[in-house]
């Protein structure tokens, strides 16, 4: 027992040192702190408060700009990645026109004609790769039994439409020579001969670009095919492909792309059935006035009113140009006037009441955004980047909205960020 007790009191004067080091410690702490006066009352500089910046503020540098700046150079800078991205975008497609076109093509195609290869999948239990292949078929054979009964269409009536053509030239003859022009048959003459010497001069760039037809036939046919097989895989597995294309960004935004990819492709095929709608009703109104007027081309001129009419403004424009001339090269002046305004009155019956009708909200553009969407495809790709313009400024349009009303709400973009105490 004895040494049990000299352990014990050796543990309870252990205690009892430490007690008294962490009372003596605790007494200078709070000497220590009477001795410092208050921050008020020291002279000379002071430390400068907590000051709440934006997460971008790094450095004291920063907090100096002021805040209007920083955000216009946040947009310069971005602006300026942008436009350097769409530069070498357009510069991609221009390398690889030859099968992004076709690519393009076959997407308007496979928007129009996916809806009926969904529907006997569905409703008629067809496989899928039956499905596209006869939805694919019916669609070429209305294109070239179209294309079949225009070109007969000319070739039977050639003879007459020479005739009228020549009867209508020397009717414009004696137009230019009578009120009020009164142009001499010497003045004809010589402007017949001007045009007929800059055809003689230039034949030999007319045969260097007949020569190269065969080139472009060779790029029209593969053209054609490649437009062919396309369509026929993007109405077979084009959810396949857009799900694999989806994994390429980030997993947090793969479902909000996909989907957006979904509303976009809702978008083009509206605008696509859209379109071929009221391609038909243009196709049917002129061609119909056409047929009254008794011109003898009334059905194919019809088929270039409807064909035209994918290419937006332009080609309305030139396929009503075209019939008005047809007019008045068959028939006279009058019909001719008859002609423009059958042609102004469905065009714009087509402007201000069916493209708001039959488009919706869902494809509404600004005018001003078509213009130029027209244009800027014009100048990169011809007629055919017009054609395709309006609809991928139409999905871009919907997908970027799908996108901005779906993000998630930002976190709190302020931090607290302590300032270095000036000297």
């Amino acid at each position: 027992m004895g040494r049990i007790q000299q352990v014990a009191a050796g543990v309870r004067r252990a205690y009892d040192a430490t007690r008294s080091a962490a009372r003596a410690r605790a007494e200078e702490t709070a000497e220590d702190k009477a001795e410092v006066p208050p921050v008020d009352e020291v002279e000379g500089p002071k430390p400068e408060p907590l000051t709440v910046a934006a997460p971008s503020i790094t450095s004291r540098d920063d907090s100096e700009v002021p805040k209007e700046l920083r955000i216009a150079a946040a947009y310069a800078w971005r602006l300026i990645v942008l436009a350097i991205a769409a530069v070498g975008v357009f510069y991609l497609i221009g390398m690889l026109s030859h099968v992004v076109i076709p690519l393009a093509i076959s997407l308007l195609l496979s928007a129009l004609l996916s809806p009926l290869s969904r529907f006997l999948v569905k409703y008629a239990r067809f496989p899928k790769s039956l499905a596209a292949g006869l939805v694919l078929v019916a669609g070429l054979g209305a294109v070239i039994g179209t294309l079949t009964l225009v070109v007969t269409q000319i070739v039977d009536k050639f003879g007459a439409l020479s005739q009228n053509a020549q009867n209508g030239a020397e009717r414009i003859r004696d137009w230019l020579q009578g009120d009020p022009l009164n142009l001499s048959t010497k003045q004809l003459d010589d402007a017949i001969e001007s045009v007929t010497g800059y055809i003689t001069e230039n034949q030999g760039r007319i045969t260097g670009s007949a020569l190269s037809t065969v080139t472009t036939t060779i790029e029209t046919l593969a053209a054609f095919f490649l437009v062919l097989f396309s369509t026929f895989f993007f109405i077979r597995d084009g959810d396949k492909i857009w799900r694999f294309l989806v994994r390429i960004f980030p997993r947090e935004a793969e479902r909000k792309v996909e989907m957006a990819g979904y509303a976009a492709w809702a978008t083009l095929g509206a605008y696509v059935r859209a379109t071929v709608l009221v391609a038909f009703i243009d196709a049917l109104g002129i061609g119909f006035g056409l047929y009254v007027l008794d011109v003898t081309l009334w059905f194919p001129l019809g088929a270039l009113v409807f064909l035209s009419a994918f290419i937006p403004v332009v080609g309305a424009a030139l396929s009503g140009a075209v019939a008005i001339l047809v007019t008045l090269v068959e028939r006279d002046p009058l019909a001719a006037l008859v002609a423009l305004i059958i042609v102004i009155a469905v065009q714009q019956l087509e402007g201000h009441v069916l493209q708001p009708l039959i488009m919706g909200r869902a494809v509404a553009i600004h005018p001003l955004a078509v213009i130029v969407a027209i244009a800027a495809g014009a100048y990169v790709a011809g007629i055919i980047g017009a054609l395709v313009a309006v609809p991928i400024v139409a999905v871009l349009n919907t997908a970027i909205r799908y996108l901005v009303l779906n993000r998630r709400e930002p976190p709190p973009d302020a931090v607290v960020v302590a300032s270095e105490s000036t000297a």
